[in-house]
């Protein structure tokens, strides 16, 4: 399988798993905006990691790291996929998300201890529950990502790479993951959302982030790197917003 996703997107929105040619040319049939065709990596882990690398600094660092719960349902044998959704304390919250996308599904009775992976974007808007991966860093991890984004023409000093990955001792290995989505100045270190956590800790997080954002664009600037205006910015961002449209369902 392939992954088919929209060039324009955001929060997970139409991203779609196409498993053979007849499912392609559906996907295609219905997209009146330009996609990306991606290499499948089966995971069946991911994580974001958020990269900063301070100015003057020779090497970067792992600022945050958030470990992503896959939403999942468990058969009992009786209940039907749909009554599993709706009876699930967490899940209930999305249930039209979850029932739109297993609508051929939702009158199953799952077998007693056969597990339903209910979303395959590992986003939060899409039902994935964030949570701190603090535990993954390692040196050996530092390495492998700094030397990625020490490889991107320009450089690259800030942002977080969406990565899938077999084993969790593989990956502090900094060995066995893959990069499915590389987001820049406007993403987060996710694991703000953490449940665990409260909102001050989000906020302490956000700052800390944007503070570091701030140091590198003054840095930048300084050395003669050209400002975007504000009427630039807001121009952007509204062409961002009408092409990006509602949110479709990701498969």
């Amino acid at each position: 399988p392939v992954i088919v996703k929209p060039e324009v997107g955001e929060r997970g929105a139409g991203v779609r798993k196409v498993a053979d040619v007849a499912a392609a040319r559906r996907v295609l049939a219905e997209s009146f905006e330009p996609v990306l065709v991606q290499r499948y990596h089966a995971g069946p882990h991911e994580a974001g990691i958020f990269y900063v690398r301070e100015p003057g600094a020779v090497r970067g660092r792992i600022f945050a790291v958030t470990h992503k719960v896959f939403p999942a349902v468990t058969g009992d044998g009786v209940a039907t996929l749909e009554e599993l959704i709706r009876r699930h304390p967490r899940y209930l919250m999305q249930a039209g998300t979850f029932c739109r996308r297993h609508r051929d599904r939702l009158e199953e009775v799952i077998p007693d201890g056969v597990s339903i992976r209910l979303a395959e974007a590992g986003n939060h808007a899409q039902g994935t529950m964030f949570v701190d991966g603090g535990f993954l860093v390692s040196p050996e991890l530092i390495d492998a990502v700094d030397a990625i984004a020490r490889g991107f023409r320009g450089g690259f000093d800030f942002g977080r790479f969406d990565i899938r990955y077999r084993d969790q001792e593989e990956l502090r290995a900094g060995r066995g993951f893959g990069i499915v989505e590389l987001n820049g100045v406007t993403s987060e270190a996710t694991n703000l959302y953490d449940p665990g956590r409260g909102l001050f800790a989000a906020y302490r997080t956000l700052y800390a982030q944007w503070a570091i954002l701030f140091r590198i664009g003054a840095a930048n600037r300084d050395a003669g790197h050209p400002v975007t205006s504000h009427r630039r910015i807001i121009a952007m961002t509204w062409n961002h917003l009408r092409a990006a449209g509602p949110d479709p369902v990701s498969d």
